[in-house]
């Protein structure tokens, strides 16, 4: 739009009176409508009217604030821009306001104000026609050298800027085509002024004064520019090499350092990183990578988002220990008292550790191996996985992956990605120093799989041997020895562990303990870290063996020493708070209270000394010490026994049998219980059972009938066939409990037998074992596990399959000699020994086979 308006404004125009800047002709401005003047104008006559002439307004620059709403019109300039309102936008928040696009005109004066509300209208005269300019020739003569000027001015100005915009290209073409009379008002609303030059441009009503006061603002804004793109060239070094532009120095409000200083810090922190890089004893085919990585480091500017990736990325690649070890402590005795000193039992473990160092000390060049702890938790494996490493004289890193579903957990992930990092194995060796430490692997049954991939699969990798020596990590993409690492893994179970990876780890079983072995463990280890950790000392608290066992069989069920160890805990606590309190009244103590203290203590010991803490509660004294822990006193802290020993109770009527089962958490006994009723021979199974358990409940019934007649089975109806109009239903309790594995076969048979001849089975008796439709008996796992869980228990003999009875020997000699060991390769010797006399044929007397 030029500055010369070939439109003819109305005589009289409404005014939009604007505070905030200056709209010169030819030039759009946004401005904000919020005073009631305003408002009201925008309402009359931009909303509801539809002719162009009803959207031309008269704007009044440099107006004191319209929004102050002030009864009478402030002064108002003398000199003004007709616009045209080309956009209205309203809104509510958070007031009712409108935002007007308006685009300039002409100029007009102000001739008279006619009318001051709801808005002001006032009478103008148009100052921009086009017959008030001389022609086109006339105005050469005149303004020639002035347009000429300012013309040079504007093309250097345009040609500074980036050409490649597409507003610049199309401002370059607009000084071409516009009239040079426009010009002035449109390039002063474009470069950076102040509102006063602005105003002081749209009073300039003459032409050459107009020039005149523009051509400054174009020589200072051309200036500006030169000076910017000084600042911003490229230096050039000796070799000519264009290095990075550096940023403008500016001096930071803080400490008055340059920024530049920053920049110098990381050159040198490049410089260091590339010696580092030379001296590091890294492979050949790493120190490629680091060489060609650290060229493209150079090269890049630093505000590259990869800049700092592959900067950390080098890093990583110095810190790695390629060649670094330690030595390794290969004194076997020393192994052997220490492993004994930190661990009480587990002689398995103590024993391949001792093989391990014993192989290492006559060949040095040994490949760590692979191990696998597999046991129920609290039996102390990760505790073994440390003491290994202190056995040894290794570093130790300990790598949780429970619950660990994405493969670039443990291979890392690709430089590509955004904030991607090394996985846990490369990070550990980052962190330990040592490229031989010993890796703890823990929960590796635990490892879950997802859409991310699975870990279980990336870690095939590491914990092979034959493979583990060129491991490659997706962030690293070089590869890494691990040959050297002693990998440790600990599981619950091995069910959950995939069988490719179960292949590649030398497997280790760790059963639970004994009552014997827990309270070694208690005394040996436990109460001692208890009492450092409450602050007691030996003399103020005895916890006698018969006490420990008393927590172990009626406080805690478990395979470990976890609930154990809590359970002293509270011991402990408890003693404290005694121990506390009697310090507070010695303290308050005076002379004549220590002599009747002394007198009280004497007629005590007359009678009888305090045996427990919950003896000396009741008195107003400190407690004597030490504080001796009986059951009374457990009672007082833990409350009543939780377990109790109920076998001989739950097996006083026909129909219930003890089984052994194995979980991941232990063994445990199990009840089997049957019960017979009138019905159509349908069979019920309760107790949440998974689908091995239900066919050995049927397996277990076809094997009775069929032998029914040779043991005189009957039913309620005293017919032979045990499901004839009988219904049978047997339940394993705990049903919220999912039950589920091969070795009930014979408890069912034995529970089913006791229910239809009415006999007891002997309650000192478990067993365990899979059968056939035969009547053979089938070997079973966890037979160490079952056995201790039925000395918990409290029972005498336990039945096991012939072919298990190899696994007797791993059981401890005090266990052997507390229980009687039955083997049995067919269900008639379960039977027999399960009963009290047997369970033998009789035969009814005057019963004659008919020859009819």
């Amino acid at each position: 739009m030029s500055s010369v308006s070939p439109i003819q404004i109305p005589s009289r125009l409404p005014l939009l009176l604007t505070h905030e800047g200056v709209l010169l002709p030819g030039s759009t401005m946004r401005t904000s409508v919020d005073s009631a003047r305003n408002l009201q104008l925008v309402r009359s006559r931009l909303l509801k009217g539809t002719s162009l002439q009803s959207t031309i307004l008269g704007v009044i620059p440099n107006t004191p604030d319209p929004a102050s709403d002030a009864q009478d019109l402030p002064p108002l300039h003398r000199i003004g821009t007709a616009a045209l309102a080309v956009q209205v936008v309203g809104s509510n928040w958070p007031k009712p306001h409108y935002t007007l696009l308006i685009t300039g005109l002409c100029r007009f004066q102000i001739v008279q104000v006619l009318k001051e509300k709801p808005y002001p209208i006032a009478e103008v005269e148009q100052l921009d026609r086009l017959e008030e300019f001389p022609n086109t020739c006339k105005m050469r003569e005149e303004l020639g050298e002035l347009s000429e000027q300012f013309y040079k001015y504007a093309v250097q100005l345009v040609e500074m800027l980036d050409m490649s915009v597409p507003a610049v290209a199309k401002l370059r073409r607009l000084l071409d085509s516009l009239p040079r009379e426009a010009l002035p008002d449109i390039l002063t609303s474009i470069i950076r002024t102040s509102n006063k030059e602005k105003l002081q441009i749209l009073d300039a009503v003459s032409l050459e004064e107009r020039f005149k006061m523009t051509i400054p603002l174009l020589v200072r804004q051309i200036e500006g520019l030169k000076l910017l793109q000084k600042t911003r060239k490229p230096k050039q070094d000796d070799d000519k090499r264009v290095i990075a532009i550096r940023p403008v120095r500016r001096i930071t409000h803080i400490s008055g350092t340059l920024e530049d200083e920053d920049e110098d810090e990381d050159n040198d922190d490049i410089v260091m990183l590339e010696k580092k890089i030379r001296t590091s004893s890294m492979p050949e085919q790493a120190h490629k990578v680091c060489v060609k990585e650290i060229k493209r480091l150079k090269k890049m500017p630093q505000s590259m988002p990869e800049y700092a990736l592959t900067r950390n990325y080098l890093e990583l690649m110095v810190e790695l220990p390629w060649n670094k070890s330690t030595t390794d402590r290969l004194d076997i005795r020393a192994a052997r008292i220490l492993l004994d000193n930190d661990h009480y039992a587990m002689e398995k473990l103590k024993k391949r550790v001792l093989e391990y160092l014993a192989v290492r000390q006559l060949k040095n060049n040994l490949k760590g191996p692979i191990l696998c702890f597999v046991g129920p938790p609290g039996v102390g494996k990760t505790s073994v996985g440390r003491s290994v490493a202190k056995t040894l004289g290794r570093e130790f890193h300990r790598i949780a992956l429970g619950g660990v579903c994405d493969q670039s957990d443990i291979r890392g992930h690709r430089r590509t990605y955004v904030g991607s990092m090394p996985g846990r194995i490369i990070n550990g060796l980052k962190t330990v120093g040592v490229n031989n430490p010993v890796f703890l692997l823990d929960e590796v049954d635990k490892l879950g799989k997802s859409l991310q991939g699975d870990p279980a699969a990336a870690l095939l990798e590491v914990l092979d041997p034959e493979q583990n020596h060129n491991f490659t990590d997706h962030y690293l993409n070089v590869a890494f020895d691990l040959s050297q690492v002693l990998f440790i893994a600990t599981a619950n179970t091995t069910a959950t562990i995939p069988a490719a990876l179960l292949d590649r780890m030398e497997i280790i079983q760790v059963p639970g303990y004994t009552q014997e072995e827990k309270i070694e463990i208690a005394h040996r280890h436990l109460i001692p870290k208890q009492l450092e950790q409450h602050g007691l000392t030996p003399q103020q608290i005895q916890i006698p063996q018969v006490t420990t066992l008393d927590i172990i069989t009626r406080y805690t069920r478990e395979a470990g020493v976890r609930s154990l160890d809590r359970k002293l805990g509270a011991i402990c606590r408890a003693v404290a708070v005694k121990v506390a309190e009697g310090q507070h009244k010695e303290a308050k103590l005076d002379r004549s209270d220590v002599t009747e203290r002394e007198g009280c203590r004497e007629h005590i010991l007359e009678d009888e000394k305090p045996e427990s803490i919950s003896d000396t509660t009741d008195l107003a004294l400190p407690p004597e010490m030490p504080i001796l822990i009986d059951f009374h006193a457990l009672k007082d802290i833990l409350g009543p026994p939780m377990y109790e020993m109920e076998v001989s109770q739950r097996l006083s009527q026909p129909g219930v049998a003890i089984g052994l089962a194995w979980t991941p958490l232990g063994g445990e006994i199990m009840f089997v219980e049957a019960s017979r009723m009138d019905g159509e021979g349908q069979l019920t199974l309760t107790g949440q059972l998974g689908d091995v358990m239900k066919e050995s409940a049927h397996l277990a019934i076809s094997w009775l009938r069929s032998n029914a007649k040779k043991y005189q089975l009957t039913n309620a109806f005293g017919s032979f066939d045990l499901l004839d109009n009988t219904d049978i239903h047997l339940h394993f309790p705990a049903g919220a409990v999912t039950k589920d594995g091969p070795s009930a076969g014979v408890t069912i048979v034995t529970c089913l037998a006791s229910l239809f001849s009415g006999r007891l089975v002997r309650s000192d008796v478990a067993m365990t074992g899979e059968i056939t439709l035969r009547g053979l008996v089938l070997p079973v796992g966890g037979i160490k596990d079952k056995v201790l869980a039925a000395h918990r228990a409290g029972l005498k003999q336990v039945i096991i399959p012939r072919r298990n009875e190899k696994d007797l020997e791993g059981i401890p000699g005090n266990v052997r000699q507390d229980l009687s060991f039955v083997t049995a390769s067919c269900l008639d010797e379960v039977l027999n020994a399960a009963f009290d006399g047997g369970f033998t044929v009789k035969t009814r007397p005057g019963l004659l086979n008919s020859k009819l």
